[in-house]
Parts: C-alpha cells; structure tokens; sequence
C-alpha cells in the first residue's frame, strides 16, 4: 500500500519545484525600470462654487420659509444672470432643532431651529465674484467651497499623459546608453492617474471683502500624470 503511493507523492513534490525554477528564471531576466512623470499648469476658465444659506429661527417654519426664500431668489438672480439651469443643483432642506444646556445641569431647553440649504453652480471664472455678490445680496452666507477647472480638463489629461509617457522613454533610453545596454522591449507598466482639482477655501470675510474690492487671486489648474515601466535589457 505505501509502495503504491510512492509514485504520485514524488509529482506532487517535484511539479512545484519545476515552477518555482521558472518563476526564478523569470526574475533573473536583466531589467531597467523607470518613472515617467509630468505635470501642466493652464490658467482656469471655470468655477464649481458651493454656496449655503444658514437660518436661525424660533419657529421651524420661520427657518424654512427664510431658507427657501434666499435659494430662490439666489438661483432667479443667476438665471437672468445668464447662467443655464443645467448648471445649477440645490440641495433639500436640513433642519435641526437647537438647545440650551444649562450650565449647572439640568434638562435642555428647545432655543430655535436652524435650517440650511446649499446651492452648487458651475461658472465661467469671470463671473465668479458677480455670483458671490449676487450671493451676499440675497442672503446666502457661507461659501462651503471653490474648485477651479478648465474646460480644457479632458484634452490637458491626455497631454499630461503623453508627456508621462515620453518623460518614461527618454529616461530609460538615456539609462541605457549611458551603462552601455540596449532596450530589448517592454516588460511591465503601471499608471497611476493622479489629477487634484485645485480648491479655494474662502471663508466669508474674504466673500465680503470680494464684494468691494474684486480682490480675488486665482490660483493654476494642475494636471500631473505617473507611469512606472520596465524594460527588458538585451543579455
């Protein structure tokens, strides 16, 4: 009985070995391996601005009516601005009940509601100060964020791309070269899409501020791409 299992236990151990070897062989194949990076800056010609109006009130339909009243007037103001509907999302309503702690204990006591809505738009960037004016003027009173973007984000992504790829090619050529080996192909790659909108945090004096001095500097829209190749080196 144990003579006639000799025979398979001796290909079980001997099949993962012959592996192991070629995997081992593989491995030892002569390499040069690179990065390629790139980065392009364009100057914004967009905005995607969140803005929110908060109300605080002793009745909750008091806070709502008052929220519901500075989003519609907001987003009339930026229709006849101009601005499509299309380019323009507001959220529902949150209202939340507020209390008092007494400061020597004691049960909480209701104080108010407050009621926010926020309002997202996307806009040329010129327009973005007249829109946090026109913001002000209606009662909106807090910026959440600015996210400047370029219309040009799709073609800018392939040209950051190309030039990741090309930055990969000459380093690997130059390599070569200079230790005195040739490229015999390609053996990997790996690509890393990596582009960050940039963001503006402003908080509601600098939005007051704009109003009267039109004072905003605007930063550049990056696009910035990684690649990772490895060549196969000629013996």
């Amino acid at each position: 009985m144990n003579k006639a299992m000799l025979p398979g236990m001796a290909l079980a151990l001997v099949l993962p070995m012959l592996s192991l070897a070629d995997d081992v062989g593989a491995q030892e194949r002569p390499l040069l391996e690179t990065v390629g990076v790139s980065q392009i800056e364009v100057e914004p010609d967009l905005a995607e601005v969140t803005v929110e109006v908060v109300i605080k009130a002793e009745q909750a339909t008091d806070a709502k009516q008052q929220a519901d009243k500075a989003v519609a007037a907001f987003i009339g103001r930026l229709q006849q601005a101009g601005v499509s509907k299309d380019k323009i999302s507001s959220a529902n309503l949150n209202l939340q009940p507020q209390y008092v702690y007494p400061e020597r204990g004691g049960d909480a006591k209701l104080s108010g509601y407050r009621a926010s809505r926020s309002v997202t738009l996307e806009v040329p960037i010129e327009q973005l100060n007249p829109v946090l004016d026109n913001a002000l003027q209606e009662g909106i009173n807090s910026v959440r964020q600015i996210s400047l973007k370029s219309s040009q984000e799709k073609n800018m992504r392939l040209q950051a791309r190309a030039a990741a790829i090309s930055d990969a090619k000459h380093k690997a050529e130059a390599l070569a070269t200079g230790f005195g080996a040739k490229l015999d192909g390609i053996w990997s790659i790996r690509y890393f899409d990596q582009t960050p909108m940039p963001v503006l945090s402003v908080s509601r004096k600098a939005m007051m501020d704009s109003a009267e001095n039109q004072s905003y500097q605007y930063g550049k829209v990056t696009f910035s791409d990684r690649v990772e190749v490895s060549y196969k080196l000629k013996d």
